[in-house]
């Protein structure tokens, strides 16, 4: 397939994406390639595409999860010299870190809603030696920190519904346990639970919101991280390159509903491998319909059109359409 579309309409393979999704097991059976829970390894093996499709030097996109000293480290030092676009968590940064991102000196505002700065500036990262022990290796890298006002608000509102159920936690912590109050339990000051009935113990803790812990937040609405081996592409360049992991995001989206990927109601490992290999020739088919029609129709109108057609056979080789678009 891979070797036909290069054929047939050309394929850019200096950025890679890489992203990770979960699928579900409409099945009880288990087996060494089918286990319950969620599995979500951030190991790609890069090498091994890189060989099996004869690319070049490759920038690799991919979220946070991958910002891992192993997989810069890796990724910088191959034969090819590669190179990475990765997203970091600024609320898990270092002090200083969130120090420069709050900093307004070098700023340069796009509008009102928008603004960027960035650095090049050597980086310590933990790196996984042949003996297994970790060492320190420094990398030299551009940090590039944009602050968009619309992702300040979604963060808001997002945070919005946790708290109203840390509150209700704090105020009535016997309707919860520890399974129950995930997420809102970091808001609250201390929460102590009964180890073996994971039930919150209110004798030994006053529940109190941690107010402290809110505003550190909301002074880091909205602001995103990438961190680059890129030093000489320009900044919007790269927040493009970064921007671009949504259309992996919506193949996940189509592959589910669309191609009905899940839940998948078959459970040996023949069955299973032929389920999603079925569904990505699908999916690789409607990116080519989307080409074909100049990317005026997404994926969704294209499936439904396609859903819709039905025609009559006359003679031979021969049909009308009862029904097109």
């Amino acid at each position: 397939m891979n070797d036909k579309i290069k054929e047939n309409y050309g394929r850019d393979t200096s950025l890679i994406y890489y992203d990770v999704t979960n699928y579900y097991f409409e099945t009880d059976e288990q087996n060494d390639f089918l286990r319950k829970g969620v599995s979500k390894e951030h190991r790609p093996n890069f090498g091994k595409i890189k060989k099996r499709f004869n690319l070049g030097r490759v920038i690799s996109v991919a979220d946070k999860g991958m910002t891992t000293g192993d997989n810069i480290w890796y990724t910088i030092n191959t034969p090819a010299h590669d190179g990475y676009v990765f997203s970091m968590s600024i609320r898990g940064a270092e002090k200083p870190m969130k120090k420069y991102v709050l900093d307004d000196d070098g700023y340069v505002w796009l509008g009102k809603e928008y603004k960027r700065k960035s650095r090049k500036y050597p980086r310590t990262i933990q790196v996984t030696s042949t003996s297994g022990k970790k060492i320190k290796k420094q990398v030299d890298e551009k940090q590039i920190v944009f602050w968009s006002e619309k992702y300040a608000k979604r963060a808001k509102a997002e945070r919005e519904a946790t708290l109203a159920k840390a509150r209700d936690l704090a105020a009535n912590p016997g309707s919860y346990t520890r399974a129950t109050s995930y997420g809102a339990a970091k808001y609250i000051k201390k929460v102590d639970y009964d180890k073996d009935t994971g039930e919150i113990l209110t004798a030994s803790s006053i529940l109190d919101i941690d107010e402290d812990l809110i505003r550190e937040e909301e002074a880091l609405d909205g602001y995103y991280m990438l961190l680059t081996s890129e030093m000489d592409t320009p900044d919007d360049k790269i927040i493009d390159m970064y921007r671009g992991l949504w259309r992996i995001e919506e193949s996940f989206k189509i592959t589910k509903s669309e191609l009905e990927a899940r839940p998948v109601y078959v459970w040996t490992r023949e069955h299973i491998e032929a389920h999603f290999l079925t569904c990505f020739v699908a999916l690789t088919i409607s990116r080519i319909l989307e080409m074909k029609l100049e990317h005026k129709y997404n994926t969704e109108r294209i499936i439904d059109s396609l859903s819709r057609a039905e025609c009559s056979l006359l003679q031979q080789n021969y049909y009308v359409f009862d029904y097109y678009d």
